[in-house]
């Protein structure tokens, strides 16, 4: 439903009139603020010269007079803390949603944004989302509810009369979303009500409104993503109450994919520094996931919350600067392309149960060195009655033929270098013709390395003798995705939290990208919870229905009882099959170059099953400017990005095409159930499953 401005129903147009009110308020108040602080900053400067002209006085006077001075320096460097963090908001979007409860005090209007500020003789209050206690009222009322909230010992009781949201771009009010009526402002200025969706939705969708099956998107996407609502703003109550779970508790965020698990954890996140940034800084807390992609993203999300210094790391990162510097080597000779089944075996639960039973604790520090230890891990992966014995642990999941694999590769890594055995021959007869080391491209070029996997191993024996060396403690600690981390990893983790065990995880089962999760249980034992306050998802925003319904038919039987919830309905899902790649591709291409044109500002991936198939079919569309994306190295604009499964854990894009839907890439298998759950669930708007050959029967009666 779309109305000219002149036709708007004479509610909705109150509603712009005091929205519009009341933002320009809140520039002028703000704008008058920002000329008090110029005049502050000569306060500030004098706070400075009379805190050196103390530090002098200091430097010389009598013992009996230093108490006195040190009083007055610290009353000085208070004042000039409390200026300098006195931070007004931005103009550009001073906040993003609008509360008015009629409480003990009256009709009060709150607005909440990032950074507090208030002007009585205006009648404005921005509250920060993440501690004053009102908000709280927000994020657990609706429109019309009456509420009841301790705020510190007091009880106050009232009833919500407005709940907006709002989205102000460039000091512009563009959007207003009030219960299920939503206003937009065209690129001419003028207002016009959208079609509506649920209050609490947490992502927008695509740049246009899909709905037919045989085409992408409608050629609506005009809109640039900047006018979506503030994700801060539509956190649903149930979000809310795992976000102010308190700081010392640790809380495991459960939820399908698009339930907002990433959000909750990078908002409590916030919340958890900004409540006490004494005992939490940034320089001590951590996020870690499982690749570069989600990496970026999260580092992204914390931006705007405030929290740009906090460290976010890939777990192949955070592993090998932990291992340096654990270790104080200055670089660690290491191997990025292990082979899958030895990888897998090196990451799986069985390999963590049988290290615990075979090594026992180091007995001196001497043992813990990076020589000893890694001459113990090569010992292990030589063993062929303990590989084998891991093997059967496994439950089926590793293959006998995984024991020769990895004693073959091992022994390759622990050979002499022959860099090292042809020492003191002329070093020019040791270059090839084209420049290379005579070990380049040869099975010698492993000699003397490091699995990338060999790392968390590594740092797991040290930590069970009780020291990871200088590695710094952490204070609170998000981990996303943690079904894809190993129990080693975990382990490590847990030492580095020490006793407070602050952490909030994020996952879900039925997106782990390798069979050898060891469930919840393990996963908390070996960070050394004994319990942990537990917050599940159970509405799955970013999928609209038909997709959401298509990924839970994949996963068959591997599908959790309780269907997710559906936060929209939405177009339906793409089905196309052809004879052969080259016909499939060909038609991908052309919807592709017809959507961009039509929706230039819309996010698009194409996701293939592996890195391979990727590259082949970016050749098809990268005349068309098509970024081909398999490190994680997202620029997050809009486009075409292709890639493949791997890549796109924990992300989301506008249209998701599955360009190679096909017996091969996806059989009936539980591993291929969850990538194909993977690639589907990254779509907020339409999705295209494309197959040629013979399709995947995974998507049989789809």
């Amino acid at each position: 439903m779309s109305n000219p401005d002149g036709e708007l129903p004479a509610e909705a147009k109150a509603i712009i009139a005091e929205e519009e009110e009341l933002l320009r308020r809140v520039l002028a108040s703000v704008e008058a603020a920002r000329h008090r602080g110029a005049s502050r900053n000569q306060e500030t400067q004098g706070l400075v010269a009379q805190l050196q002209v103390l530090r002098d006085e200091a430097a010389t006077a009598p013992v009996a007079d230093l108490p006195h001075l040190l009083h007055q320096m610290n009353q000085a460097r208070a004042l000039l803390e409390r200026q300098e963090t006195a931070l007004l908001p931005e103009v550009s979007a001073p906040y993003f949603a609008h509360l008015r409860v009629d409480g003990p005090t009256g009709i009060r209007d709150y607005l909440l944004g990032r950074t507090s500020f208030a002007d009585a003789s205006a009648d404005v209050r921005i509250i920060d989302w993440r501690f004053a206690p009102v908000a709280r009222v927000f994020y657990r009322y609706g429109e019309g509810d009456s509420y009841e909230e301790y705020f510190g010992e007091r009880l106050s009781e009232g009833t919500v009369e407005v709940r907006r949201l709002v989205v102000i771009d460039r000091g512009q009010l563009t959007r207003i979303q009030s219960g299920m009526l939503v206003l937009a402002r065209t690129a001419e200025g003028t207002w016009r009500m959208m079609g509506s969706g649920p209050a609490s939705q947490l992502t927008g969708g695509g740049t246009g409104t899909a709905v037919r099956p045989g085409q992408l998107g409608v050629g609506e996407g005009i809109t640039r993503r900047e006018g979506m609502l503030d994700v801060t703003a539509m956190l649903d109550a149930e979000q809310f109450e795992a976000v102010s779970v308190a700081a010392d508790e640790p809380l495991l965020v459960l939820g399908s994919a698009g339930s907002g698990k990433t959000t909750v954890a990078l908002h409590r996140l916030a919340k958890i520094a900004f409540d006490d940034h004494a005992r939490y800084p940034e320089s001590r807390m951590k996020v870690i996931v499982p690749e570069e992609g989600l990496a970026r993203l999260s580092r992204r999300l914390l931006a705007p919350l405030g929290l740009g210094k906090v460290s976010v790391e890939t777990l192949d990162g955070w592993a090998a600067t932990a291992a340096r510097v654990s270790f104080g080597a200055k670089a660690i000779k290491q191997w990025e392309d292990t082979p899958p089944l030895v990888s897998k075996l090196k990451r799986h639960p069985a390999l963590r149960r049988a290290l615990a039973a075979r090594l026992g604790v180091p007995r001196s520090s001497s043992a813990t060195s990076l020589s000893r230890l890694r001459k113990r891990l090569a010992e292990i992966f030589t063993d062929r009655r303990f590989l084998e014995g891991v093997v059967a642990h496994s439950n089926g999941d590793l293959p006998l033929t995984a024991v020769d694999e990895t004693v073959r590769h091992t022994m390759l890594q622990i050979a002499t270098p022959l860099a090292q055995e042809l020492e003191g021959v002329d070093p020019e007869r040791l270059q090839t013709l084209d420049g290379k080391s005579l070990e380049s491209d040869t099975p010698d070029e492993l000699a003397g390395t490091l699995d990338l996997e060999d790392l968390p191993l590594l740092l797991f024996l040290r930590a069970q003798a009780g020291s990871l060396g200088a590695v710094g403690r952490l204070v609170h600690v998000v981990l996303d995705e943690v079904e894809d981390f190993s129990l080693v990893e975990l382990f490590v983790v847990g030492k580095l939290l020490g006793e407070a065990r602050s952490c909030t995880l994020a996952g879900d089962e039925m997106q782990q990208t390798s069979t050898s999760f060891a469930g919840w249980p393990a996963v908390l034992a070996e960070l050394g919870i004994r319990d942990a306050a537990t917050c599940r998802l159970q509405v799955s925003y970013r999928c609209p229905r038909p997709v959401t319904e298509l990924a839970r038919k994949v996963l068959g039987s591997q599908a959790t009882t309780a269907a997710p919830q559906a936060g929209r309905e939405g177009a339906p899902v793409g089905l196309h099959h052809f004879p052969d790649e080259a016909q499939a591709y060909l038609f991908i291409g052309e919807a592709l170059r017809d959507l961009m044109e039509r929706e230039p500002h819309a996010s698009i991936a194409v996701i293939a099953s592996g890195p391979e198939q990727a590259r082949t079919f970016h050749r098809v569309v990268a005349d068309m400017s098509a970024r081909l994306v398999l490190e994680g190295d997202f620029s997050f604009e809009p486009g075409v990005d292709v890639t493949d499964v791997d890549n796109v854990k924990g992300l989301e894009f506008d249209y998701v095409v599955i360009p190679d839907a096909t017996a091969w890439a996806y059989p009936a298998h539980d591993e291929a159930r969850r990538r194909l759950h993977i690639a589907i669930t990254r779509t907020s708007h339409q999705l295209w499953v494309v197959s040629a050959g013979v399709r995947s029967p995974l998507l049989a009666g789809a």
